[in-house]
Order: structure tokens, then C-alpha cells, then sequence
């Protein structure tokens, strides 16, 4: 004898809700890829996909377009801030759950939170008026005199400094993104068991053996994708990088250039575009923008799966 089991119509609609609310995220991104491309397709068709990566030309007069300089400050000032930052949060994390005490943890995982919730423009503003002086009159001049008498080291500090750089804007942006990486670490940190922690005390570990060779490796799942997080969000910031970067169309060896990225152009040039070749260029760097994220998320995917996979030992 079979027993039919009927569906509760009240699960029914939660299960038909909720596929709804998954694939509309599915659509959304094919909407808007939809749209990319054919607000661009003017672009790809003047200037193709391999010549508008690798061209170094951005002239409006000329309506010669090219992406090159535009993916060069996106890449140098995301890698730049994330050197900066991926440390100093983990850092961070590791301080507010092993070393700190309990008076303090409370107030500095407050302190991270407030961080993250700040406007970018209010994080602008401040590189604008304060960093920029700093960096341009004290830092900047220090870096040249010491790692700029360097023989290789000396290319990266050529030039005048006056704060409003590449330097800077990698410095405002690695700021930017310490209370994401942090606060991922900090969380996952505390999901490590603690008679793990324990065990390990036990057997004599140090607190620096025990973050070394239990609380790092058993939440490293957790680190990578607070480091994903991150990194999402330096490659679309806008306007506090648009503050103290400058709008430089160029290629250059030196931190302390101007210098632009995809976003920074988009802001300071998509209400000038007054041709139509114009905006299609801009929309054909949204497009690369959202191509290049979507990929970098796609590989930090398949490298989570493969750390999840991988015991922890």
C-alpha cells in the first residue's frame, strides 16, 4: 500500500515565494548585463574587446577611447589597499578575541562596526583635508628619502608629492575596507571550538602557537571570504578614491601620480559625455567593471569550496 503524502498548500506558497525571490536575483543580473551591452554595443563595435583592454587613449576630442589606464589605477589601487588592510584587520581580529580583555572587546568590535558604517564621502572628504595634506608634506617626502634611494624600489617614489595619488588613494581605500576584514575575521575567530583552544594550552602552545596553528587554520574559510568582502568593495569604490586620486589618464610607474580608475572615471566624466560614442565608452567600462567582479568573485568561490574540502590539520 502507497501512502501519498499531499502537500500543505500554506508550504506550497512559501516554497514558490521563495523560488521567486531567488531567481528575480538571476534576472536582475541578466537585466543589467542585458543593458550593459546594448548601452555599449556602439563601443564594441568601434573599438572591439582586446583594443579598447589594451589601449592607453582616453581623448574626447578625438573620440578615441581606450580602457587601459582606467583598469591600471582600478588594479594598482585595489592591491595596494589590500596590502595595507588584510593585515592590520586580521591583526585586528586576532587581538579582540586572544589578547584583549573583556572591558576592551566590547568597545573596539563597537569601534569596527562604526567604521564600516561611515558614508564613502565622508571618508572623501577627510582624505581630501587631512590625508592628503599629511601624506603630500610628511609622508610622501620621508618614503622618497629612505625606500626611494633604493635602485628598484626608487621607481615607485619618482616625482613630486602632493598627496593627490595613487598612494593616497590606496591608503583612504585600504582604511576603508579594515572594518570588513576585520569584523569577518573577529567572527570567525570566535566559532573556533574551545576546547580546541584548550587542548592546545594543555599541551604547553603559546598564544602564539595556538592562533598560528588552531584559530588560523580553522577559521580560514571564514578569513578568505571577509577578504572577498573586501576586495568587492575596493574595486567599486568611488567617491572617496575620486577625492584624492585625481583624473589622470596614464600609465605610470610612480605612486605618487595622479592617476584614474573605472569608477573614478565614470563619476567625474558621465555627465560630460555629450556624444554618443562618448557614453557608449563609459557604459563599455561598466561592462568590464561588472565582468571582472563577477570573475574574481567566481575564482574566490572556487577557492572556497576547496578550502572547505580541505581538513583542517
Amino acid at each position: 500500500m502507497t501512502l501519498r503524502l499531499k502537500k500543505n498548500p500554506v508550504d506550497l506558497v512559501f516554497s514558490l515565494i521563495t523560488a521567486a525571490a531567488s531567481l528575480s536575483v538571476l534576472a536582475l543580473i541578466i537585466g543589467i548585463l542585458y543593458v550593459l551591452i546594448l548601452k555599449s554595443s556602439l563601443a564594441i563595435n568601434r573599438f572591439g574587446v582586446l583594443k579598447f583592454i589594451t589601449s592607453e587613449d582616453w581623448n574626447p576630442v578625438t573620440s578615441s577611447f581606450g580602457a587601459a589606464t582606467s583598469l591600471y589605477g582600478t588594479a594598482i589601487t585595489t592591491i595596494l589597499a589590500l596590502l595595507m588592510a588584510i593585515p592590520v584587520a586580521i591583526g585586528i581580529a586576532i587581538f579582540v578575541t586572544e589578547i584583549a580583555p573583556d572591558f576592551l572587546k566590547g568597545p573596539i568590535g563597537i569601534a569596527i562596526e562604526l567604521l564600516a558604517a561611515i558614508p564613502s564621502i565622508i571618508y572623501g572628504m577627510w582624505g581630501l583635508f587631512t590625508l592628503t595634506p599629511i601624506m603630500g608634506n610628511y609622508i610622501e617626502p620621508v618614503l622618497q628619502r629612505t625606500i626611494g634611494k633604493l635602485p628598484l624600489a626608487g621607481i615607485l617614489f619618482k616625482g613630486t608629492p602632493l598627496g593627490i595619488d595613487l598612494l593616497t588613494a590606496s591608503t583612504i581605500l585600504g582604511i576603508m575596507i579594515i572594518p570588513f576584514a576585520a569584523s569577518v575575521a573577529r567572527d570567525s575567530f570566535n566559532l573556533t571550538p574551545a576546547v580546541v583552544k584548550e587542548s592546545a594550552y594543555g599541551l604547553g602552545a603559546t598564544k602564539w602557537e595556538v592562533v598560528r596553528n588552531v584559530v588560523l587554520p580553522y577559521s580560514r574559510v571564514g578569513v578568505f571570504g571577509g577578504i572577498v568582502l573586501s576586495l568587492g568593495r575596493a574595486l567599486g569604490e568611488t567617491m572617496a578614491v575620486a577625492f584624492v586620486l585625481g583624473n589622470n589618464h596614464q600609465i605610470t610607474t610612480s605612486l605618487l601620480d595622479a592617476a584614474s580608475t573605472i569608477t573614478v572615471t565614470l563619476a567625474n566624466e558621465f555627465a560630460e559625455a555629450d556624444t554618443d560614442i562618448y557614453l557608449s565608452s563609459l557604459f563599455y567600462l561598466t561592462l568590464l567593471l561588472f565582468v571582472i567582479s563577477f570573475i574574481i568573485l567566481a575564482i574566490a568561490k572556487l577557492f572556497l569550496q576547496r578550502a572547505e574540502r580541505r581538513p583542517v590539520r
